[in-house]
């Protein structure tokens, strides 16, 4: 189960890395064409905007999963030392119950308008709202695994010499 796991953490970089390539080299080919030959890529916007959405939205989850989201534990840690396990389990069930409310709004957004066609690329514009549902799911599945899994020990911060 852990190398599932962790090809799926190596598969989601990999999905943010190419979106990122694509995404400048997108950029780059539609200011090149729109001031040297005064044309453009017309579809070039409207996929760097849906692939700017997917590389945040999965950035949010890789971000959760390490535990690089902003956090301010030093009150806590400090007056509370007993009380930073259950606190933290806490947290995670606040996350979970947010992460599942993203996933179901963007869920009901997806299938809502999985009917509409953009008209310069042809998708369907509830792409853009799968991107929510699925890192919503993915959130979900690293606070249910932090929620369950073992207490994580009280990090503090090293002192500046």
């Amino acid at each position: 189960m852990g190398r599932l796991v962790s090809f799926l953490w190596t598969w989601i970089d990999a999905i943010m890395a190419i979106l990122m390539a694509s995404m400048i080299v997108l950029v780059f080919t539609n200011v090149v064409m729109r001031y040297g030959f005064s044309s453009g890529l017309r579809v070039s916007v409207e996929l760097s905007r849906l692939g700017f959405v997917w590389v945040v939205m999965l950035g949010a989850v890789v971000a959760l999963r390490r535990g690089e989201h902003l956090a301010v534990s030093e009150f806590s840690e400090a007056f509370f030392p007993r009380a930073v396990p259950f606190l933290r389990r806490f947290a995670w069930l606040v996350i979970l119950v947010s992460v599942s409310m993203l996933f179901w709004g963007a869920l009901r957004q997806t299938i809502a308008n999985w009917s509409n066609i953009s008209p310069l690329t042809g998708l369907p514009t509830g792409v853009m709202y799968l991107a929510g549902a699925v890192s919503g799911l993915l959130m979900a599945f690293v606070a249910i695994a932090r929620l369950f899994g073992p207490p994580e020990t009280v990090k503090t911060a090293p002192e500046n010499k």
